[in-house]
C-alpha cells in the first residue's frame, strides 16, 4: 500500500508565497517521478510541475518562473515552492507519483488527497 500525504496549503494574498510538501510512504521499490497537479472549481485537473528521480524538472507554462519543484528521492518527498501567487492559482493541489511498488512488475500512479490553496485578490 502506497500513500501520498500533502501539507502546506492555505490562504494567501495575491503576490504572496506558499510551500507545499508531499511525503510518500508504504511499499516503494523505486520512484520514477513525483510532482503536482491542481484542480480549480469547475475545471479539469491540470499538471503543474514534476521532478524525475534524476532531478530533472518540468513546469507548466502557467507557473514557469514562479513555482519551483524540488525532491528528495531518499526521503521520498517532493515540495512545491509557489511565489508571486495569483488568484488564478486557486485550486486543490494534488501530489502525484509514478513509482514501482515492487522490484518486479510495473509502475503505477498514485495520488494524494489534495490540499486547498486559495489566493485572494
Amino acid at each position: 500500500q502506497v500513500q501520498l500525504v500533502e501539507s502546506g496549503g492555505g490562504l494567501v494574498q495575491a503576490g504572496g508565497s506558499l510551500r507545499l510538501s508531499c511525503a510518500a510512504s508504504g511499499t516503494i521499490f523505486r520512484i520514477n517521478t513525483m510532482g503536482w497537479y491542481r484542480q480549480a472549481p469547475g475545471k479539469q485537473r491540470e499538471w503543474v510541475a514534476a521532478i524525475t528521480s534524476s532531478g530533472e524538472t518540468n513546469y507548466a507554462d502557467s507557473v514557469k518562473g514562479r513555482f519551483t519543484v524540488s525532491g528528495d528521492s531518499a526521503k521520498k518527498t517532493v515540495s512545491l515552492q509557489m511565489n508571486s501567487l495569483k488568484p488564478g492559482d486557486t485550486a486543490v493541489y494534488y501530489c502525484n507519483s509514478d513509482l514501482y511498488p515492487f522490484r518486479l512488475g510495473q509502475a503505477y500512479t498514485y495520488w494524494g488527497q489534495g490540499t486547498q490553496v486559495t489566493v485572494s485578490s
